[in-house]
């Protein structure tokens, strides 16, 4: 509900607040006496057009500025915090700016934001009937919506949106695989090629470090014996040279220290030590003539080596620079290869899920329609009812359930087989139209207002804003619409401007607004009515300025009738 309402400079408002209550908040006054504003307020604030005509003169902006209580809105405040925006202790404040120049500008506790964010919030939460202001029950979309939460279809209609999204994916997911068919293939080949070729070159990570190294030792064969041989022959001699091998050296150096043992101990432990790499030198020489033995400069081995290594790094160069990735970008080919050669099946599978998709989706929607066309009479019964008691016994209402365009391929919108729209006749022999049709304000506001009171139960909790409902009623068909406002009030907030007495005496609130000259300006003040103010109030509205006791008693028996 809206708490409070602040104006300055809109108009011919210099300044005013409104501290509005639960129920039902009526605002009088004479004609031309500003009550308009309010409402062009409230659309401000609702997400309406602003023109820089509406800057009162004197003003450099013209601002608005409301005070929601949100604590029976917990979808609100979801959406609130979805958006990142303040909502404190279930108080919410919105601020609407319109500056001379045509500048507009948005907050929403404080915080700047589009213009069109207002509205997004507020559709459906903030309703405004009259001749000039729009609401969502001239938006065709919104008829569905209605007509299916009133008939308790709003979860099988969860259904068939959700039927339709799923069917809509899987054509997606159809028409990806038809249009990639031919790359697919071509794809395919290559894969399946490479996998191939990596797999017939069983790689080993182990198998190229051997495989270089064969291949060094066989070229470099003749440099190796020679080179070996000459490290031999210094460890333990050669017959055809007179150079005395290290091995007769290191011998006779451990001879002569252990020579010295009975002179010193010292000497001894060194010679035993030297023994024992005399021991290590003579198993490296057995060592490397066992090597120098091995060696064979064998062409046919070195052939097939290098045979090897260029098949193993041409691979790596085209899949990897090491095996180990080679291996794994062979798994990722594969996988992918799999993928391609399951499309096909997957096609079926697609084929066989979309026809039992279908029909499942023509079975739901089917049964929405059968529930929507029996909601649609009872609906359009509770409707009639309530304009005969608004004093328009001849006026028609129908729900209209037209065909939706479903999309190519599909059996049906995802809303159903039909758009329903509300539709409407004022007077009897007429034809039934669509409402964004109906030119009367007053027959807008009081349609609107039956359409309220059928729908109440159905959503609560909304702010509802009626001008013009009592456009050309007086006598009983006013107190009905009276009583039908303050019934409405028990769901919503409502605020009604009204001129009639029997329905201003109905208000839990009662506004005055009071067009005053101060000076050579004319401005607008906006008072809260109790006691016998409003009971004059209520009596002017009856009787003129000039109303007497008579009227007064008039205004005094509404009072007490309400």
């Amino acid at each position: 509900m809206i708490e409070s309402l602040r104006i300055e400079g809109l108009a011919i408002v210099e300044r005013a607040e409104l501290e509005f209550a639960p129920g039902l908040n009526v605002l009088t006054g004479e004609t031309g006496a500003g009550k308009s504003v309010v409402l062009g307020a409230l659309g401000l604030l609702a997400g309406a057009r602003a023109a820089p005509r509406l800057v009162r003169e004197g003003h450099d902006e013209a601002t608005v500025e409301g005070l929601f209580r949100t604590g029976a809105c917990p979808e609100l405040e979801a959406e609130l915090a979805r958006r990142g925006l303040a909502c404190e202790d279930h108080e919410l404040v919105l601020h609407r700016s319109v500056s001379r120049e045509g500048r507009s500008r948005a907050r929403i506790g404080g915080e700047l934001v589009p213009v069109g964010t207002l509205a997004e919030l507020l559709r459906g939460r903030l309703e405004i009937s009259s001749q000039h202001d729009s609401q969502s029950l001239l938006q065709g979309e919104v008829h569905g919506r209605l007509l299916d939460r009133y008939g308790g279809c709003l979860p099988l209609r969860g259904e068939v949106a959700g039927l339709h999204q799923r069917l809509r994916e899987l054509d997606g997911e159809r028409a990806a695989l038809l249009s990639a068919a031919s790359a697919r293939l071509q794809r395919q080949d290559f894969l399946a090629y490479a996998v191939r070729e990596i797999d017939a070159a069983e790689l080993d990570p182990e198998e190229i470090e051997s495989l270089r190294a064969l291949r060094s030792r066989l070229v470099h064969v003749e440099r190796l014996r020679a080179e070996g041989g000459a490290a031999l022959a210094r460890l333990i001699g050669d017959p055809s040279s007179d150079a005395r091998a290290a091995s007769d050296l290191v011998a006779e150096a451990v001879r002569s220290l252990s020579a010295l043992a009975s002179l010193d101990p010292v000497p001894a432990a060194q010679g035993e030590r030297l023994a024992a790499a005399l021991v290590e030198l003579l198993d490296v020489a057995a060592d490397v003539e066992r090597w120098l033995d091995a060696l064979d400069a064998d062409p046919a081995r070195l052939a097939a080596a290098e045979e090897r290594l260029h098949t193993v790094e041409r691979l790596l160069r085209k899949y990897g620079g090491e095996v180990s990735e080679a291996l794994a970008q062979r798994e990722r080919l594969a996988a992918e290869l799999a993928g391609i050669e399951g499309a096909d099946a997957r096609m079926g599978e697609l084929e066989s899920l979309r026809a039992k998709l279908v029909a499942e989706l023509e079975e739901r929607a089917r049964e929405l329609s059968r529930r929507r066309a029996q909601a649609g009479e009872k609906l359009a019964e509770e409707v009639e009812s309530a304009l005969r008691e608004l004093a328009m016994p001849h006026a028609s209402f129908a729900v209209s359930l037209p065909p939706a365009p479903a999309q190519e391929g599909l059996p049906c919108s995802a809303n159903g087989f039909e758009s329903p729209a509300f539709v409407f006749s004022a007077n009897r022999g007429e034809p039934l139209r669509p409402l964004r049709e109906i030119a009367s304000g007053g027959e807008l506001s009081r349609t609107f207002l039956a359409l309220k009171q059928a729908l109440r139960e159905e959503e609560a909790g909304m702010v509802l804003v009626f001008d013009e409902v009592d456009a050309a009623l007086g006598g009983e068909a006013a107190n009905r619409v009276g009583r039908q406002l303050a019934s409405l009030g028990a769901r919503h907030q409502v605020l009604c401007i009204t001129h009639l007495p029997q329905i201003a005496a109905c208000g839990d609130v009662h506004f005055r607004v009071v067009k005053r000259p101060r000076g050579d300006r004319t401005t607008v003040r906006i008072e809260r009515l109790d006691g016998d103010a409003r009971v004059e109030e209520i009596a002017r509205m009856a009787g003129g300025r000039a109303a007497g006791d008579a009227a007064r008693e008039y205004a005094r028996a509404l009072l007490r009738a309400r």
